[in-house]
């Protein structure tokens, strides 16, 4: 059970990537925990819905997410996390298009069987 918990840990990180760059909003919305965090590296704290809204208006335009790896998948009864490294090309916020390499530690809950995003802290790697 936990290699099938640890697999759709991976899986679910690699959609959100996917769908960062698709603009999918739907899949966004529903790997996504209601109340999701992510800590910005500038230390802001953004909810779910602000997030996906930046993305769907181009504030938050992700051009390519190409993962390194991924490491640390823990998982602890119904919480786990893991930290994902990817080569993200954006425009954030404005700024002229970049390439980052992100680290994202990502945390998730299972509410009723399933597997959620809740919480993700963005850094440098």
């Amino acid at each position: 059970m936990i290699a099938n918990d640890q697999q759709e840990l991976v899986n679910l990180y690699r959609m959100e990537n996917e769908a960062m760059v698709a603009r999918d909003v739907a899949t966004l919305n529903r790997i996504l925990a209601p109340g999701m965090q992510l800590v910005h590296m500038t230390g802001y704290v953004q909810p779910k819905l602000e997030w996906i809204d930046q993305i769907q208006n181009g504030d938050m335009y992700y051009l390519s997410s190409t993962e390194d790896r991924i490491k640390d998948v823990q998982i602890d009864g119904n919480r786990a996390s893991l930290v994902g490294q990817n080569r993200v090309r954006a425009s954030v916020w404005g700024s002229a298009v970049a390439t980052w390499p992100l680290q994202m530690r990502v945390e998730y809950e299972k509410d009723n069987g399933k597997w959620l995003i809740v919480r993700q802290e963005a850094s440098t790697y």
